[in-house]
């Protein structure tokens, strides 16, 4: 299974936006993006205003980093929601929300993507009393999602949660924060990702 294992602060860099790729320390003065927020490398200070066709790549590029996909499952995802009905761009993100990993990410049960997709890994997530260690999994509407751990790995979660704490649970997510379980109300809308992603610019790059 592929990810990218290369120092991560400087694709923030690179996208010019905070991707949140380290947890709790993209919020405090050691963010490498607080200290030098222009593009990494020799010319990172120095670039030209980009073209149309740079802003979609550039898009492109901070979507998949932002939920840690690489370029073949990003392009599949595209196939489907341009398959699938309704408009091709919020079929995209909703996929990409509906990835368990992220799910986890956005209860708070862990600090980043990466976490969450760790968390998913060591199999401490059950879906429906099933457990799935497959952080792509795609929920969907009026499943049950629970943690299921030993003592010390339920701790490391209710610590995420506090240290999260200011972090809202989206609405299309019910959690129960006593028994550690969640029930997906609905699928989510662009609207429940706290984020400015102009998804039409992926759109157009991968239509041409």
């Amino acid at each position: 299974m592929a990810r990218y294992i290369k120092a991560v602060c400087r694709l923030c860099r690179r996208e010019g936006e905070k991707l949140f790729l380290k947890g709790m320390r993209c919020s405090t003065p050691k963010c490498p993006f607080t200290k030098r927020s222009y593009a990494p490398g020799q010319h990172g200070q120095g670039r030209k205003k980009p073209s149309n066709y740079g802003l979609q790549l550039r898009e492109k590029q901070k979507v998949k980093r932002m939920y840690g996909v690489l370029e073949r499952q990003f392009r599949r995802y595209f196939k489907i929601a341009s398959k699938s009905k309704g408009v091709t761009g919020k079929v995209l993100l909703q996929l990409l929300e509906r990835r368990l990993d992220n799910v986890i990410f956005r209860l708070g049960f862990a600090a980043s993507r990466s976490q969450g997709r760790q968390t998913v890994r060591h199999n401490f997530i059950y879906v429906n009393s099933k457990r799935v260690n497959i952080p792509s999994y795609l929920v969907d509407k009026d499943e049950l999602i629970q943690v299921k751990a030993k003592d010390k790995a339920q701790n490391m979660i209710r610590e995420n949660m506090e240290l999260t704490k200011d972090r809202s649970v989206p609405s299309w997510l019910e959690l129960n924060p006593n028994n550690l379980e969640v029930k997906v109300l609905r699928l989510p809308e662009k609207e429940d990702i706290p984020s400015t992603i102009q998804e039409h610019l992926i759109v157009e790059l991968y239509s041409k």
